[in-house]
């Protein structure tokens, strides 16, 4: 035990200076990874009894557990209920599928004290059955708050008994699962259910703003002093049924909608709030928070937002890291793992965490498209180690978060060590997931500044670049250069194999988010999107055959329109699209191609994977 006591004696700059995991080869992949491992032995032992003791005067943070191993077991030391969950799942990692687990002595415990998720059931509704299962799998990567937006444009999600019309498909939008809605007793077994798995619910009723169907549903909104009454009543009625113990926090919305009683609107919800015991949280940017109590959830990724900001007072929580719909899912992996949450090292008393959103603006045939589409576990799996973990952003990490870091720096080397982490989780744990990502932190690229489509590239600059999801904007925003509103981008990079051989490889241009849909769309039949190209060894690689030549190009927002009730397909996503099969010869193969933008708010990428 004296060892034990050893390890928890940190000081800040040895915390510090353990933030970046050197993982043990003999170990598993572990994510997040422990604060600190200490191998002591060459053996591994039989998992035949797990001892478990909560003991509140450890000495860790919240959350923090001891886990080591002996002869015939395991004993877990945990300070709280929630350190108990978290070493279990640890120890669900350790175990091989033999059932034995390595000798270790782990101290553990979370940098950030909320480690959050949300999902959007307003504008497409899950079903109790799949979000039981998605809070089962967060909770195994340690993730302790699910924020359940149940209210948006298309539906109020929660029963109403005092005004069905709330829950009424007439008044909700067509297609986004009308008429469906979650009863009290299903919210609160919900809330039961991720209690025993270490998560608080954080419900959302989103207000004044989107709340197109209050609207239609009572022909005033919600900022209405009619409207107001009408949500004094509803919102009292489920403060009633959700007791303050199951849900002590409440999200009141207040983003995205301009109403001529902003103050007024603010300070009447916020003591809606407080009077039923609840802490209110509001998205920022929105209407101006009534209180210091009230905590902002941050999602401006406007750099140095968050500092400069007159309104940043008091509590908060970082969102602005990104939103999972926002981006593609190959480059969001090493965008997540090397943000610097809340701007800080570590949590304190008003750098809470953070809570990674997944929106679900375009509608949906079902639940795991919703998931495969904007691939949640990798944004979720570099969010889990980052929170968790803490510590300094490592040296080589790009002041533009959209581009990769050189392998060579240590930035490079921690996204190329977690890959390896990530790999293994997504061939066991996650095995049955829809999970669209491959490693490729170590591919290198020399890309061209923009020429004219046909010009020759005699004299043009070129720059190295890494990664398999190459953001063309963001290497003009790194070296100070305007974005044409059409132009061409070369590429090239080499791949080394020791015989002839087929790989495959997802190929693709583009990286439409899944909310506003902006798109040059699916290309024409025999070409790639956007006119580009690609060839291996000067032989061009076709295209696949598309079912829907031509479709979805959308030079404009979708939000709102008609275009926003077309599902994504999978040959839409350069990542859900069946890969390319490429011919190489043995030795050096060289892959080029051309990235083409052929309007002004195209977001310019181009992604080539090999795996």
């Amino acid at each position: 035990m004296k060892r034990s006591l050893f390890l928890l004696a940190l000081s800040a700059a040895a915390y510090a200076a353990t933030a970046v995991p050197n993982p043990e080869r003999n170990l598993p992949a572990l994510i997040p990874y422990p604060q600190q491992v200490e191998i002591t032995g060459p053996y591994k032992m039989p998992l035949l009894n797990v001892k478990v003791r909560i003991d509140s005067t450890l000495a860790l943070p919240p959350e923090g557990y001891l886990l080591e191993t002996y002869r015939r077991g395991v004993r877990i030391t945990a300070k709280d209920k929630r350190g108990e969950i978290w070493a279990y799942q640890t120890l669900r990692q350790l175990t091989d599928d033999k059932g034995l687990v390595p000798s270790v002595r782990i101290a553990d415990w979370p940098a950030f004290a909320w480690r959050g998720f949300m999902h959007d059931t307003g504008r497409n509704f899950i079903s109790v059955e799949n979000l039981k299962k998605h809070l089962d799998l967060l909770s195994q990567y340690k993730i302790n708050l699910f924020h359940w937006h149940l209210t948006d444009y298309p539906a109020w999600r929660i029963e109403s008994r005092a005004f069905p019309q709330l829950n009424d498909p007439i008044y909700q939008r067509q297609g986004r699962d009308e008429g469906k809605f979650y009863t009290y007793g299903e919210i609160r077994d919900i809330i039961a259910y991720a209690r025993k798995k270490g998560i608080l619910v954080i419900p959302e009723i989103d207000m004044p703003g989107h709340s197109t169907y209050f609207n239609s549903a009572f022909g005033f909104g919600m900022a209405d002093p009619r409207g107001m009454k009408v949500l004094e009543t509803a919102l009292n009625e489920f403060f009633a049924e959700i007791p303050v113990s199951e849900a002590p926090y409440i999200h009141i919305g207040s983003d995205e909608v301009h109403i001529p009683n902003p103050e007024q609107f603010m300070r009447w919800a916020d003591s809606m709030a407080t009077a039923a015991g609840r802490t209110p949280l509001v998205w920022d940017p929105g209407l101006p928070a009534a209180s210091e109590r009230t905590i902002r959830q941050v999602w401006s990724e406007a750099p140095g937002y968050v500092a400069r900001n007159p309104e940043a007072r008091g509590r908060f929580v970082d969102s602005y890291m990104g939103y999972l719909n926002n981006y593609d899912p190959i480059s969001f992996t090493p965008r997540m793992l090397l943000h610097n949450p809340c701007d800080r090292t570590q949590g304190d008393s008003l750098a809470l965490g953070g809570i990674l959103c997944l929106w679900n603006d375009t509608k949906a045939p079902s639940q795991e498209e919703l998931i495969r589409n904007s691939s949640l576990w990798s944004g979720l799996l570099p969010f889990a180690e980052r929170f968790w973990r803490g510590g300094p952003v490592p040296e080589g990490a790009d002041e533009n978060p959209n581009l990769y870091p050189a392998p060579s720096t240590p930035a490079g080397r921690m996204l190329a060590e977690f890959e390896q982490r990530m790999l293994a989780h997504k061939n066991d744990l996650l095995r049955d997931e829809p999970f669209c990502w491959w490693p490729n932190a170590s591919l290198a690229w020399r890309v061209s500044e923009p020429v004219a489509p046909g010009a020759d590239t005699t004299g043009v600059k070129w720059h190295t670049l890494y990664g398999g999801a190459i953001d063309v904007d963001a290497m003009l925003s790194s070296l100070g250069l305007p974005k044409p509103d059409s132009a061409v981008v070369w590429a090239e990079t080499v791949i080394t194999v020791p015989r002839d051989t087929v790989i495959r490889a997802q190929v693709g241009f583009e990286a439409p988010s899944r909310s506003n849909r902006i798109s040059p769309g699916i290309g024409r039949q025999g070409q790639w999107e956007a006119g580009s190209d690609i060839w291996v060894n000067g032989v061009r690689v076709a295209p696949p055959v598309w079912k829907e030549p031509g479709a979805y190009a959308f030079h404009f927002n979708t939000w709102h329109k008609p275009e926003e009730e077309l599902p994504y397909t999978d040959e839409q996503l350069f990542w859900t699209r069946e890969p390319v099969e490429l011919h190489l010869k043995a030795g050096a193969n060289t892959v080029r191609l051309c990235s083409r933008k052929v309007f002004p708010g195209q977001h310019w990428i181009f992604a080539f994977i090999p795996h």
